[in-house]
C-alpha cells in the first residue's frame, strides 16, 4: 500500500542539506533520515538537494541548477533540512537557498530539521533558530527536529530508523488544496514562537 499526500499520490521526500563542503557527514544525515522515512511509508520517493554543489549560485534567481533544487524541494512533501552548527545557527548557505522562497512558499509540507553540531551546549539552535525559520517560510514541524552530536554520526543509522518508525506518520501532509504561486522573495525574520525541538540521541 503506497503511503498518500493530500492530493493521493505517493509521498515525496527530500534530504536538503546546506553544508559548504561536498559529501558532508551533514549531508549523510539528511540521506539516511530521508531513506528511514521512505521505509516507513510505503511508496514513498526520495528526492536530493546538496547545497554544496550550488555555492553562490544559490543567490542568482536565474542560475538553472539553483531552480531545479527549488523546485525539487517545492514539488516535496517531506523535508529533511540537515546544516551544520555555524555560531551557534544554521549555516548561511541554507539560508540564502532558502531566501528563494516567499514566507509561506512550503505551506502543505512538513518538515523536520536536522543540527549537527561539535558540542551538546549548541543544541538549543534547533528550538530558537532553525525551527522558527521552516514555520516562517509556512512548512508544518509537526514532530520535534534532532541535534545530532558529531561523535553520533556512526551510530546515526540506527537511531534513524526507529525514529522514523516513530514518527512518520505524524509527518504524512494533508495539502486540502494547491500551494501558493511559486515567488522569489526574501524571507522576513521569524515572527512565529518556536516549538520545542531539541532532540539528542540515546
Amino acid at each position: 500500500m503506497t503511503a498518500p499526500n493530500g492530493h493521493g499520490s505517493a509521498v515525496r521526500i527530500t534530504a536538503l542539506a546546506g553544508n559548504p563542503r561536498p559529501r558532508s557527514r551533514t549531508l549523510g544525515l539528511a540521506r539516511t533520515l530521508a531513506a528511514e522515512l521512505a521505509g516507513a511509508l510505503p511508496g514513498a520517493t526520495v528526492g536530493e538537494v546538496d547545497l554544496a554543489g550550488l555555492g553562490p549560485r544559490v543567490l542568482d534567481p536565474a542560475d538553472p541548477a539553483a531552480g531545479a533544487a527549488e523546485a525539487e524541494v517545492l514539488g516535496s512533501d517531506v523535508l529533511v533540512v540537515a546544516s551544520p552548527t555555524y555560531k551557534a545557527s544554521y549555516s548561511g548557505l541554507l539560508k540564502a537557498f532558502l531566501d528563494r522562497f516567499a514566507t509561506g512558499g512550503l505551506a502543505g509540507a512538513s518538515a523536520v530539521p536536522v543540527l549537527l553540531g561539535g558540542a551538546p551546549d549548541h543544541r538549543l539552535a534547533v528550538d530558537l533558530h532553525f525551527a522558527p525559520l521552516l514555520l516562517e517560510l509556512g512548512a508544518q514541524v509537526p514532530v520535534r527536529g534532532l541535534f545530532v552530536l558529531e561523535s553520533e554520526t556512526q551510530d546515526f543509522g540506527r537511531f534513524a530508523a526507529g525514529w522514523a518508525h516513530a514518527h512518520a506518520a505524524a509527518l504524512l501532509p494533508a495539502r486540502a488544496s494547491p500551494r501558493p504561486p511559486r515567488l522569489i522573495a526574501r524571507t522576513t525574520s521569524p515572527t512565529q514562537p518556536p516549538v520545542s525541538t531539541e532532540r539528542t540521541l540515546p
